[in-house]
């Protein structure tokens, strides 16, 4: 296990700073980073800046990215792209999937959305297949319980039975201890459902690398998760479309921040429990992956406009608030998240003068994990093609 460094009071400036060469420069200097070219950083934000500000830096309409329909958005790129990398974790990662029996019979559409290019995208700092592997499978068994237990029917999905499944798919990842007669049939539970498998194995994987913090610290965050998941299936058991503020907090706990949390696991170090749980990294850490989860929004709405159940995503959910256009929607959506992005910016930026070599290398993690998610959903077919998987 790492050495643990004790931080001290974090109290950095409030002034701005460019986190974004900082943190490219943080990278670099770790061994496996290969960019595909310098990196070229976003300009710094020139009119107000802070949550509640987006709106008043809206001042024309954004250039669509490509035809997606999705708005060009405040973010970093991706510090690198090596798809013979992204091949090889993409067919482990299948490999394994076929194994366990995780969407048997949907396996292509599985390779089709290419998780194994999202781990190296997400994941510069490292070229160990193995590593990304690790990371992939858990972020892959997340999936598949959303899909398989939270918003795909067609897999079996049911709001009257969400809550019974999520209580023992957490079984897979912090083990239930009953008296020995029953030892047998939790067994049987983990081993019949591949969701359960995946998880289980997953985690087992990831803790060839993890420490005993981080795999707790990501229990907490899977835990957290599930919540999340809990919560929207009560939206669709009474077909209730949500406030934008319950939205928007629901969108921190049904988030990417479980892949987050496995930056430093991935990266091969440890950022102390205490530095994790301090309440300016966590909002950190948090609002940056509630805009990577914004991203998935923006990103996945065509395939959820076609869908003939409820479906929530922050344009849905704005357009029907607020009364406006679909357009509309989508325009204040990509505000609210470039809102995110720049004050994560700007925290980050105080946060890595004053924390520890971990937090510093850490935060920079999120800020490549920004840019890799954001390149991996503009080029998944999970997400432009019609034979995608949910989201």
């Amino acid at each position: 296990m790492s050495g643990f460094i004790r931080p001290g009071r974090i109290t950095a400036p409030t002034a701005r700073h460019d986190v974004a060469r900082l943190v490219a420069a943080l990278l670099a200097e770790h061994k496996g980073v290969r960019p595909e070219g310098p990196a070229k950083a976003p300009a710094l934000p020139t009119g107000p800046t802070g949550l509640g500000t987006s709106a008043a830096r809206i001042t024309a309409r954004r250039k669509d990215v490509e035809g997606t329909g999705v708005p060009e958005l405040y973010c970093p790129p991706a510090l690198r792209d090596d798809p013979a990398l992204a091949e090889e974790v993409n067919a482990l990662l299948l490999a394994w999937a076929e194994e366990i029996g995780l969407y048997a019979g949907r396996l292509d559409r599985v390779r089709a959305a290419d998780f194994g290019r999202l781990m190296m995208l997400a994941h510069p700092d490292t070229d160990d297949p193995d590593r990304l592997l690790a990371a992939g499978k858990c972020a892959l068994a997340e999936w598949a319980t959303d899909d398989y237990y939270c918003d795909d029917e067609t897999m079996g999905s049911s709001p009257a039975l969400l809550g019974a499944q999520l209580g023992i798919a957490y079984a897979a990842i912090d083990p239930a201890h009953p008296p020995l007669r029953y030892v047998p049939d939790v067994e049987r539970a983990m081993r019949d459902d591949p969701v359960r498998t995946g998880l289980r194995t997953g985690l087992a994987h990831l803790a060839r690398y993890a420490d005993w913090s981080q795999l707790a610290r990501l229990r907490h965050e899977v835990a957290v998760l599930f919540v999340g998941y809990s919560q929207e299936g009560s939206w669709r058991s009474q077909g209730r479309m949500p406030a934008v503020w319950e939205y928007l907090a629901h969108r921190q706990i049904n988030s990417f921040v479980p892949c987050v949390a496995m930056t430093d696991v991935v990266g091969g170090y440890v950022l102390p429990a205490a530095e994790y749980a301090d309440p300016r990294v966590r909002r950190a850490v948090t609002m940056a992956s509630t805009a990577a989860t914004l991203v998935n929004d923006l990103y996945s709405m065509a395939k959820e406009h076609h869908s003939d159940s409820v479906e929530f995503n922050l344009p849905t959910v704005i357009a029907a608030e607020e009364r406006c256009t679909p357009r509309e929607a989508v325009e204040r959506s990509a505000a609210i998240h470039d809102e995110l992005v720049r004050t994560f910016e700007t925290e980050a930026a105080a946060l890595v003068l004053t924390g520890s070599p971990q937090l510093r290398r850490f935060l920079a993690g999120v800020w490549a994990w920004l840019g890799g998610n954001r390149a991996w959903h503009s080029g998944s077919r999970r997400y432009t093609s019609s034979a995608s998987t949910t989201s």
